[in-house]
């Protein structure tokens, strides 16, 4: 009898052409998320600082007085801010601003502080407007020292006539000055847990953790923290998840408040602008007549 071993030979030549297209998909796929994964790290510093170099607008377009300041840095870069005074005010907010744009994009803000009574000292980070550098993260701790510095030394002003108010990234940047550095409180606004949970919530396909080229551990550091704390988050802000503010709040040692808002990630503090200035005056009153605000919680 003949035996034609091409017969018996055909199923396992099928069962290992498959297998071989399975492994090339598997190679494809491993190569496209690595390429994705690595784009995403090279690109990180592009997708985090977000900065505008021209600045056409100033506090004149509030009626509002303001001097313009340069202040140096410990590593040697000449950093572009505004100092603008409220009348009779006792008390400065030194304002660390978001990871887009400039401190012209914050004149809302400003005027918000201004009609509050409070001085506001607004700078620019390295890389931003007219300062001078290029934004990292060490970078921008030290731009909020060395704000901080002048307003102590050259301002000559009482760190306990000092907020720290921080909104989005600058919370973070805000939250680790206050935590090395005396004042008379810290406002945290719309501000993420830390630099890896924001990635996670972007790309929860990837990695993050491996592939972080920054932290902003805004948990650790509020969790340092001594003076009273104040977080604002919107319920529905549509880019940091309500759930992060209230994890920040949980962490905060005593004294402290949360006011929870309404809009989106940029523009809460307009859409539900009398909540939020209610919630800044009430604090501010509990601040100059008793300092306690402990465990309390304003809902829109």
């Amino acid at each position: 009898m003949m035996f034609d071993s091409s017969d018996k030979m055909q199923p396992q030549g099928k069962g290992c052409r498959f297998m071989l297209i399975f492994i090339q998909i598997i190679v494809v796929l491993v190569a496209v998320y690595s390429v994705l994964g690595w784009s995403l790290y090279f690109m990180q510093p592009a997708l985090l600082y977000k900065p505008v170099r021209q600045v056409l607008y100033t506090p004149e377009e509030l009626d509002l007085d303001y001097e313009e300041v340069e202040f140096i840095t410990s590593d040697g870069l000449a950093l572009s801010a505004w100092f603008i005074p409220a009348q009779n005010a006792k008390t400065t907010v030194l304002f660390c601003h978001g990871n887009g744009g400039n401190i012209m994009h914050r004149l809302d803000t400003i005027n918000i502080l201004y009609e509050l009574g409070l001085n506001c000292f607004i700078f620019d980070y390295r890389g931003y407007g007219n300062s001078q550098g290029t934004p990292t993260e060490q970078g921008t701790y030290l731009d909020a020292q060395a704000a901080y510095h002048w307003l102590t030394n050259d301002k000559k002003i009482s760190p306990d006539n000092i907020i720290i108010f921080g909104r989005s990234l600058g919370g973070a940047i805000a939250a680790n000055l206050a935590a090395s550095v005396r004042s008379k409180a810290l406002v945290v606004e719309s501000t993420f847990t830390s630099y890896v949970d924001i990635g996670k919530k972007f790309y929860p396909y990837m990695p993050v953790r491996w592939f972080a080229r920054f932290g902003y551990q805004t948990v650790d550091s509020l969790k340092k923290v001594n003076c009273l704390v104040m977080v604002v988050h919107s319920s529905t802000d549509d880019l940091v998840p309500f759930e992060f503010g209230r994890e920040l709040y949980r962490v905060a040692n005593e004294p402290k408040k949360f006011v929870e808002i309404y809009g989106s990630h940029n523009d809460g503090f307009l859409v539900s602008s009398e909540i939020y200035k209610k919630a800044w005056r009430e604090w501010l009153k509990m601040l100059s007549e008793s300092g306690s605000i402990s465990g309390q919680h304003y809902a829109s």
